[in-house]
């Protein structure tokens, strides 16, 4: 799939995994229970964007919208039992991810997730907070979501949060044109690709957007 994986982040990733299932027994964190599932649908799932991700913040650093070699801020908005942004932190070192989420056991989860893997690998960089992300009072370079809301939900939600000349990505099933074509006139989608996921027969892609009133054009497409 593209994404160079340590031995240390795949052991990470095996990790969050069990500790997934382990907590889904009592706070039904997910409806897949099977292990394999977890494996091709959560973290493979989550996995197949960093790629795109990667080409993206490249595209940015080349027009000075994020700084080169500094930390990127990173929200994982709905994120549940930390879907993706504990794969991206796992596998991303330069990321600081915080995962918002409405239900107080999804947050509590991502929050052992983070006291439980390596502090070697983690480094401190993620964060959960329970909470609507209406209310936050902070701003982030990528706001990203998996399977969350509409597009015009997501990036309305969390307009307040996006840092000036950041970008917003929606992972999604099937290409989201009728979301697209809803969206308001502040809202500029300018790249959608598809995701690939090995072992998952599935349609993926993620859909780049940005505020129309951005005067740079950073993407990479």
């Amino acid at each position: 799939m593209g994404v160079h994986v340590s031995v240390d982040q795949a052991e990470a990733l095996l990790q969050y995994a069990q500790l997934l299932l382990q907590w889904n027994k009592v706070y039904n964190l997910t409806a897949i229970r099977s292990p394999q599932e977890v494996v091709t649908h959560h973290l493979l799932d989550s996995l197949s964007v960093i790629p795109a991700l990667q080409r993206q913040l490249a595209a940015q650093e080349a027009c000075h919208a994020i700084e080169a070699n500094q930390p990127i801020e990173l929200l994982d908005v709905g994120s549940g039992g930390g879907l993706p942004g504990v794969v991206l932190t796992i596998l991303c070192p330069r990321l600081r991810v915080t995962c918002v989420d409405t239900v107080a056991k999804k947050a509590a989860f991502v929050q052992q997730v983070a006291a439980q893997l390596p502090a070697s690998l983690l480094g401190g960089r993620l964060k959960s907070v329970h909470g609507r992300v209406e209310k936050l009072q902070t701003t982030h370079d990528v706001i990203a979501s998996r399977a969350f809301a509409s597009l015009g939900d997501f990036t309305q939600w969390s307009r307040q949060s996006l840092k000036n000349n950041g970008i917003w990505m929606a992972m999604k099933g099937l290409h989201p044109q009728q979301e697209m074509d809803a969206l308001p006139p502040w809202v500029q989608v300018f790249h959608v690709e598809q995701l690939s996921i090995i072992g998952l027969d599935a349609q993926r892609c993620v859909a780049w957007m940005r505020e129309a009133k951005s005067q740079r054009v950073c993407a990479f497409k």
